[in-house]
């Protein structure tokens, strides 16, 4: 059994000790992530789709006794703010976009890679559901550590309900962000993360973690949402599931961060009257409500 516990910070800690630790440890809980105010709304929000999903069909991986929600950028205004809140953003920032240098001619060009808003899904698990084979969700993008000496996620979990050992609290490697890729995670290995509703849990891609198990007679909801390395494949695709007239609703660093903007690298741009724009210019054109039409 494993007896190292997560460190636990308040809601006001500077990003740059929340990174800090992060770093250190590959994941840290943050007290009070979001007001009760704000935790009654978004779980408002989003009890309106858990109520009527069904549980899952896959006994491996996703649950049978697990609801999944996706799509919550454009189910919930609230969730739009947890994405943007700036504790969260930051430190994907600071994990995530370390600079590097390429050759463009006879120039050395320091570049550094944006993010995006790679899933965003409400997981409800319920009483009876067992535990989740534990894994690194960097490896949907075939990450090999260390290797590759760098960060390709930071993932958040919000705690919509109290997280518990008893009710399937998500369960964390500490330090395995510094494993290689040969080493077997065990769940003996593993510590729950429990947190009070409202509270949050940010890790890596690199750390090995589960759903636990819920042996509790309640089920345990929350909100995971995760910035990639822009140049990563998105894990949700948020251009076939968000409505182009909910898209121009959001906020402008929203819609960078689900992917209407091309990146730094000029990765993602379309293709405008024979010149490469930035997908931005087709929010700004009143004719476009649909992909591949009216530009």
């Amino acid at each position: 059994m494993n007896t190292q516990k997560l460190s636990t910070v308040s809601r006001d800690t500077p990003v740059e000790q929340v990174v800090e630790i992060i770093r250190r440890d590959g994941a840290v809980v943050i007290a009070d992530f979001v007001s009760q105010e704000t935790l009654s709304t978004l779980t408002e929000e989003l009890d309106r789709y858990l109520n009527v999903t069904p549980c899952g069909v896959d006994p491996y991986f996703a649950g049978t006794q697990t609801r999944r929600v996706a799509r919550i950028i454009g189910r919930s205004d609230t969730a739009v703010d947890v994405a943007l809140d700036p504790l969260f953003l930051e430190s994907a920032r600071q994990i995530l976009q370390t600079p590097t240098h390429v050759w463009v001619g006879s120039e050395r060009v320091e570049v550094a890679p944006d993010i995006q808003l790679s899933i965003t899904q409400a997981i409800q698990i319920g009483p009876g559901q067992g535990l989740q084979p534990l894994h690194r969700d960097d490896a949907t993008s075939l990450w090999r550590h260390p290797q590759y000496g760098r960060e390709a996620r930071l993932q958040m979990m919000l705690a919509v309900s109290d997280f518990t050992e008893e009710n399937g609290a998500t369960r964390v490697i500490p330090g395995s962000h510094q494993w290689d890729d040969e080493r077997m995670p065990t769940q003996e290995e593993t510590i729950p993360a429990e947190m009070k509703a409202g509270s949050a849990l940010l890790w890596m891609g690199s750390v090995y973690h589960g759903g636990g198990a819920n042996t509790s007679a309640a089920p345990r909801t929350g909100l995971t949402m995760a910035y990639d390395l822009a140049f990563l494949r998105l894990e949700e695709n948020h251009y076939l599931s968000l409505p182009i007239e909910r898209v121009r609703q959001l906020p402008a660093q929203m819609q960078r961060l689900l992917g209407w903007s091309s990146s730094s690298t000029l990765l993602g741009w379309v293709e405008i009257d024979g010149q490469m724009r930035d997908p931005q210019a087709l929010l700004d054109m009143p004719s476009f409500t649909e992909p591949g039409k009216d530009f």
